[in-house]
């Protein structure tokens, strides 16, 4: 099932029955107006908030009119393509084929969790297409350029300010630079009890075709 795909405001969107989603593999539950939606001839029950957001406090966060979120719980039941450039993205029951560098995920509560390459040493983090910036826990990422100060979002958490860094690091054994910012406190201890070091934002999708696979536990950057 192909469906139009949007990336605005540093966050992607998936156009579902006159309806627009944040796509969130870094959120476990999704919620939405419309008791349901339905995904490649599958029908799942929507919950109207989760952690005390709704479709209006994310609206606001996103900066774009959304009907809701497709967390986890949905788009785990998948073989997901992403492909931003051509604007579409794939839900499918069956494997999708894709040609390119593949790495293995783990997950925590449906999060998925890759290997990330930094500095020579391999980093376990979470891939979260709802997220605009990408993070590193660790001490070492003040030792890259600095990329000043920017205002981000958490779920549950609320708005706060991170001073970013341009992180040189490789997925899929594929290199990035990508805009990594630090975690305040409780978010940052939230990392450690799962036993990652950060997170890789949707920067990694927007110039390339991704195949997010977790049924098979694959990651594939064609």
């Amino acid at each position: 099932m192909q469906l139009p795909l949007h990336a605005l405001d540093g966050h992607l969107f998936v156009e579902l029955d006159d309806r627009r989603f944040l796509i969130d593999t870094g959120a476990p539950s999704s919620f939405g107006a419309g008791k349901s939606v339905t995904l490649a001839g599958i029908t799942f029950p929507l919950p109207t908030a989760q952690m005390g957001l709704d479709a209006e406090t994310i609206s606001s966060l996103v900066g774009q009119r959304v009907s809701g979120l497709l967390g986890a719980d949905i788009i785990n039941a998948f073989d997901v393509l992403l492909d931003v450039r051509s604007g579409q993205i794939t839900f499918a029951t069956d494997p999708i084929p894709l040609e390119g560098e593949a790495v293995a995920t783990d997950e925590f509560m449906g999060i998925p969790i890759v290997d990330a390459e930094i500095s020579g040493v391999s980093r376990r983090m979470f891939f979260d297409t709802g997220a605009q910036l990408s993070y590193l826990q660790h001490e070492t990422v003040a030792a890259f350029p600095s990329r000043g100060v920017v205002t981000d979002f958490y779920p549950g958490f609320g708005s706060f300010e991170t001073e970013t860094y341009a992180v040189d690091l490789a997925v899929c054994a594929i290199p990035f630079t990508l805009r990594c910012g630090v975690l305040p406190g409780l978010l940052g201890m939230t990392l450690t009890m799962a036993g990652t070091e950060g997170i890789i934002g949707n920067e990694i999708v927007l110039d390339r075709v991704v195949g997010y696979f977790p049924r098979r536990h694959q990651l594939v950057i064609a």
